[in-house]
């Protein structure tokens, strides 16, 4: 048997501004922006570039409760991670262009890490792991 975690949902204030910020900023693919009319709701998908495994639903909140969330879907902890091959290039663009780190870049044992903001707030680790890191040796070929 095979599975994989197919799409995480990250609620968001509005569709256009977070596909402006997951697009445009961070260089993400829009894989998929499709309306819905039987819910009056767009099916907006996002993956990084060059990527094959899970992506993220853009949810627009619809509902107080929901909109309670947006950026703080993790209760202030880091709620995404976003692995690269080369930190340096990645992390330099990013403040290049105004991406707000709220933990600078360190080197752990696992590799090489810094935490950021998303455009509402959630925090996120830029990561380039260790090569014999269990995560690295899970994903090759």
């Amino acid at each position: 048997m095979k599975q994989n975690i197919m799409h995480i949902a990250l609620v968001v204030d509005d569709y256009d501004e977070a596909i402006e910020f997951y697009v445009n900023k961070l260089k993400f693919d829009l894989i998929e922006d499709t309306y819905q009319a039987e819910q009056n709701k767009r099916w907006v998908v996002v993956a990084p570039p060059n990527s094959t495994g899970t992506a993220l639903l853009l949810a627009k909140a619809s509902k107080p409760r929901q909109k309670a969330f947006i950026g703080d879907q993790a209760g202030g902890r880091v709620f995404l991670f976003l692995s690269t091959d080369d930190f340096w290039r990645d992390y330099e663009h990013m403040v290049s262009i105004g991406i707000r780190f709220i933990r600078p870049p360190a080197q752990q044992d696992y590799g090489t890490v810094a935490v950021f903001e998303d455009l509402y707030g959630n925090l996120w680790d830029l990561l380039q792991l260790n090569e014999d890191h269990p995560m690295m040796l899970r994903t090759r070929d």
